[in-house]
């Protein structure tokens, strides 16, 4: 094995600049993470729809693209969502927030959903998974600004047809945006008249049931021009990074949402999720 010393110079000025790289990329994936770990438990969003485009921007930034970058930044946000979403799973259910007659019955179809969406993302090129990002975290964030929390479509939620077909498309959807259903089935246990920390709470298994399965069918997906230290569709470092650090700043958040207006707050998030959803959009259209 050839050490450092004894590579030639163009050689150790190239390894000393993957280094820095990767060095670099850690400390811009800490930062990432911590921030969506404080927004998740100040907003009660999943942080996937923080990470994704974060992780966008932050590859592009290191000189890494391609066709396949979406892809990891799908599977990598959806990976953390297994850790992170199963501490806020946990937490949910000592304080009695979680509906396991819900999980129970949607688990089905949110599974056959995300695996579907995953063969579906596995086909798409990243501009095609941009856009699809941008029309619906533009979608989510018209409903967090314009919403209102007395809208109803019925008294209780649906069984039968209705269910395995809403719950199939939650999970479809969510893993094409790299999320973990929180952003789509909280919203929508809410319009089925489910209080909303039972929402909240039941939405975290939600993340677990997509999460999952579509993580293992990521790690069979072997993206071209991925970057560095990436298993499959899965980028370890971002994963070691957000993990960590969101772990570390979502109590923060939380404790902070108390002493705020959430109403004002998830307005302005709204705001700001919308200008990311559109810059998505138009980089698809290469506007």
């Amino acid at each position: 094995m050839t050490t450092f010393a004894e590579m030639s110079p163009s050689r150790q000025e190239e390894r000393m600049l993957d280094v820095s790289i990767l060095v670099f990329m850690t400390f811009l994936l800490v930062v990432i993470g911590g921030i969506a770990g404080i927004l998740a438990g100040l907003l009660g969003v999943g942080g996937g729809i923080v990470l994704v485009p974060a992780f966008f921007y932050a590859f592009q930034t290191l000189g890494y693209g391609g066709d396949g970058l979406m892809q990891v930044c799908l599977a990598t946000s959806l990976a953390t969502i297994i850790v992170t979403g199963g501490r806020s799973l946990a937490t949910h259910r000592t304080r009695g927030a979680v509906d396991g007659v819900i999980l129970r019955g949607w688990a089905p179809g949110l599974v056959a959903g995300a695996i579907l969406g995953v063969l579906v993302a596995a086909q798409l090129r990243s501009v095609a998974l941009q856009a699809v990002f941008g029309v619906l975290a533009t979608i989510i964030a018209v409903w967090m600004v314009a919403g209102r929390a007395d809208w109803r479509v019925g008294p209780a939620m649906p069984v039968g047809a209705v269910r395995a077909g809403q719950s199939g498309v939650l999970g479809f959807l969510s893993v094409l945006m790299g999320i973990g259903g929180g952003s789509f089935g909280v919203p929508l246990m809410t319009l089925y008249a489910v209080p909303i920390h039972r929402a909240v709470g039941t939405a975290s298994g939600f993340g677990q049931i997509i999460a999952l399965p579509s993580v293992i069918g990521f790690l069979f997906v072997w993206p071209p021009g991925a970057p560095p230290l990436t298993v499959g569709s899965v980028n370890v470092p971002a994963f070691l990074a957000v993990v960590v650090a969101s772990w570390v700043t979502a109590p923060y958040g939380a404790r902070l949402a108390h002493r705020t207006d959430a109403g004002r707050l998830k307005r302005v998030f709204g705001l700001f999720l919308g200008a990311v959803g559109l810059n998505m959009l138009r980089k698809a259209m290469a506007w």
